[in-house]
């Protein structure tokens, strides 16, 4: 979880949710009043059918609390809980939160809870196929065709709502 200021002062909460192997983000979603019902609920969208060998890596916030644990166990999924105190136990996340942070939200202004859902998801959508990783050697999360010279010349194309510019080889 992180939060977000609107311009009328209101703070939302943003679930966000990262396959730590790809750094692909699975799943997000955006509420006022994180419940603990709310929070189970996002695990069924992570997680739609049983998935035995997996983990969970969170922190121990008080908004996962028996409601969210027993969801996680009847899916069968291992959770794993960081030290308090302890962001870097889960720098993957954390990175990824930072990074929507500089690279979106600090330069949005968020009016309600509609408008960051639209903002996050064309984030997200960046994120996941365009934005390269060093750590996935320079690729995406989803992957990126490699286009031969012989495609045409460098067109750009704006995303995010012209934050951010894909790159890409369009024919002649």
């Amino acid at each position: 979880f992180f939060v977000v200021p609107t311009a009328s002062f209101k703070v939302l909460y943003v679930f966000v949710a990262m396959a730590v192997d790809t750094r692909r983000v699975v799943h997000f979603n955006v509420c006022s009043v994180p419940t603990d019902a709310w929070t189970a609920r996002q695990l069924s969208e992570i997680f739609p059918w049983p998935s035995e060998g997996m983990a969970l890596l969170r922190d121990r916030g008080s908004v996962y609390a028996s409601g969210f644990r027993g969801r996680l166990k009847s899916l069968g999924v291992r959770d794993i809980m960081t030290q308090a105190r302890s962001p870097w136990q889960n720098g993957h996340v954390e990175r990824l939160i930072g990074s929507i942070r500089r690279e979106c939200l600090d330069h949005v202004i968020v009016f309600s809870e509609r408008h960051l859902l639209r903002v996050m998801g064309e984030y997200v959508r960046y994120y996941n196929a365009s934005r390269t990783h060093l750590s996935l050697g320079k690729g995406s999360p989803d992957g990126r065709p490699v286009e031969p010279v012989a495609a045409g010349p460098i067109r750009s194309r704006p995303e995010v709502g012209g934050l951010h510019r894909r790159y890409h080889r369009e024919a002649a």
